[in-house]
Parts: structure tokens; sequence; C-alpha cells
């Protein structure tokens, strides 16, 4: 059975029962039902028009669901005007499910959930899995959203960049458990760029596709991080890169330029370098300019530091360094590195175990402990 297929019919199926009448939360739990139980016929008999079977069993189930209500008379009357068997019309709901779900009354792990469920398609099961939480923990997140979105109205145009931030969220979680949670980002960016002509869609699925394109590289046999100037670039997804690229390109001409559109152009100067030493460091740096002007972010500044260091040398880094926020995330990390560029492995050593220290992410850990022993090694031979 094609999931991707059965995945990418959700929102059109969800739109429809809410445009029938039924509430968001009740439709959300009827088309989760259907998906159920299409999983279970479907391999030994595959219906001939699925978005219409997964209608007609929703929409049951709704039914079955609203007969238990305690509103019973007013649930009831939708039993008389279910529309006659035939043809689904085939109006695209996609776009308004994305801005429900990333509804700025919600969360930002809420908005992930509610995408990632309505939109995407996944059991509450695989998406607990994916966020290493209890199922019933991520159960509860998710009924919580609903229960905020329901009745909600969009009458008005959605945020295109708070939809945007829910879906780089989602790519940025990577994988754990039976879900790819980048690949599913990737699918659903794909699946909100065939529905709405935006520059920064456009920006933020290039940027996805060129971080995706090195995923092969990024960890060594024994799960250990390898640093992207040390990465085997004959590993890179080039088709990926391509496709990357070619998108990038149309959004940029449109001279419309957006914080993903900028990152996604980094990105590509790197897929671009054959090897590291050839990276267009200059280039992005000027990259990094436009991204601190777009966003003003110290993030944004503490990167554009280590390409400073690259362009023109680790003083000039260690200088962009200095006039941020020492206790911004990864700015020792950062500091080591510009440290051992600059000589001073001394320093750098220390920096890095402290650091290491720091580091929540396991892999990240183990690679600055390894750093700063190697550093300290090389200094006592």
């Amino acid at each position: 059975m094609d999931e991707a297929l059965l995945r990418g019919l959700v929102p059109s199926v969800l739109g429809i029962l809410v445009r029938r009448g039924a509430d968001f939360a009740a439709a959300e739990d009827a088309v989760q039902d259907a998906l159920v139980e299409a999983v279970r016929v479907w391999p030994a008999d595959p219906p001939r028009d699925p978005k219409g079977w997964l209608v007609t069993v929703a929409w049951r189930r709704f039914l079955d669901a609203s007969r238990a209500d305690t509103a019973r008379r007013r649930r009831e009357d939708l039993v008389d005007e279910e529309p006659a068997p035939g043809p689904v019309p085939a109006v695209d709901d996609t776009l308004r499910l994305y801005f429900l779900c990333a509804h700025p009354s919600l969360t930002p792990s809420s908005a992930v959930a509610l995408t990632l469920r309505a939109v995407g398609g996944l059991t509450t099961r695989q998406i607990a899995e994916a966020y290493l939480v209890p199922e019933a923990t991520m159960a509860q997140r998710i009924s919580r959203a609903k229960r905020t979105v329901s009745g909600v109205r969009l009458d008005r145009p959605g945020d295109v960049a708070t939809v945007l931030r829910v879906l780089y969220l989602v790519f940025n979680e990577g994988y754990s458990g039976d879900v790819d949670l980048a690949a599913e980002a990737i699918r659903l960016t794909r699946q909100l760029a065939a529905v709405i002509d935006h520059p920064e869609v456009a920006g933020l699925l290039a940027l996805m596709l060129l971080h995706h394109a090195r995923r092969a590289a990024r960890t060594a046999p024994d799960g250990a991080l390898v640093p992207l100037a040390e990465q085997d670039r004959s590993r890179w997804d080039t088709g990926a890169i391509a496709e990357g690229v070619g998108i990038l390109q149309a959004a940029l001409a449109r001279d419309r330029l957006g914080e993903f559109q900028a990152q996604a152009a980094v990105a590509a100067l790197h897929a671009d370098a054959p090897a590291a030493e050839e990276t267009d460091w200059v280039q992005i740096v000027e990259w990094y300019d436009e991204l601190a002007r777009l966003t003003d972010s110290p993030v944004v500044r503490l990167n554009r530091a280590v390409a400073v260091g690259e362009a023109d040398g680790p003083r000039a880094g260690l200088a962009a360094l200095s006039v941020l926020d020492g206790s911004l995330p990864r700015y020792t990390a950062v500091a080591a590195y510009l440290h051992e560029r600059a000589g001073d492995t001394a320093t750098a050593a220390r920096l890095y175990a402290e650091a290491a220290r720091a580091a929540s992410d396991l892999a990240e850990r183990d690679h600055l402990t390894r750093r700063a022993a190697r550093l300290n090694a090389d200094r006592d031979r």
C-alpha cells in the first residue's frame, strides 16, 4: 500500500468533512479512524477511488460518534443531510488546514503535533515516538490543540511565516522512531508549495533539500558526528542538491528575499564547493549579512563569526564573536574552533571541554570531547 498516497489525501478528506458540518476535532478523529481502516482493508481490497473511500468511511465514523453525543437531536439531523454517493468535489483544503494548525493561539510544540496529525496523516503513536514522549502525553497535547482551534474561522489570510516556522521545526527534529521527520517535512513543504505561490515557501523547500542532501555524510559508521569540512562529499545527494539549487534560483529571481531564501543560499554555496577549501566564504559572509538584516538574530551573527573566520582569518572571526553574548548556544564551541584555527590550542582544548559539558546532545558532546582530547594529546607529545 502506498502510504505516501494515503497521507497525501488527508488534508482534502478532512476539509470535506469540515465543510459538511463536522467540527475540526471530531472530523480529525474520524479521518484517523478511516486511515486505520484503510491500512487494514486496502492491501487485500484496494478501492478504485481512494479519496472517495476515505471520505465515505470517515463521514460514517463521524456520524457514529455524533449519535452518541449529548447534542443528539442536532447531530441526528446530519444523517438526513448525508450527500448521495458519487465523485468527490476536487476542492483543495490543504492551505486552510496549514493555517489552522499553525494558529497563533497554539504553542510551537502543539502546532507541530497538530500539523503532523491533521495535514501529515501520522498517528498519535508515530508522532509520540518521533518526539520521544509517551503516547498518552502526545494524545493530550493533540487533544488540547484540537480544542483550541475548533470553531476558529479563517476569514482572513493566514500567516505564511508561522506555517513555515512550524514546518522548519518539524524538519529540524530529523529522525527518531519509525517516522523520518526530515523527509516528512520535505513532503509537507512540497505539498504547501503546490497550493501557494510564495518565494519563501520555495526558499524553505530549497533549504530542506540542500541540508537533507548531506545527511548520509554527517555521521561516521560508529555514529560520531562528521563536521562539514571533513565530510565525504561523494556521499552527498547530487540530485537533491540540483533540485534545491533550481528551486532557490527561481525564488531569488522574484526579488522578494526572505530568511529561508538567504539560508538556502548559504547552503547552496556549501553544496557547490567540490572541496571544503574551495568554499566561497566571502559570499557566505555577504549572505549572513543579509540574514542579519532580515532577522537581527544573534544565532545568525554567531554563524557569521565562523564565516568571517574562514573568509578573513580566525582573528577576524574572534573579533566578530567578541561583541556577541557569551551565553548563546554554541558560543563556546565556536570560540574553541576559532582559537584552534588561530593556533591557540591550549585555550581551544579548554573551551572544547567546557562546551562538551554544556552540550545536551550526546553526539555533539562526544564530538566536542574528542576535539578537546585530541588537542591535549597533541600538546603532550
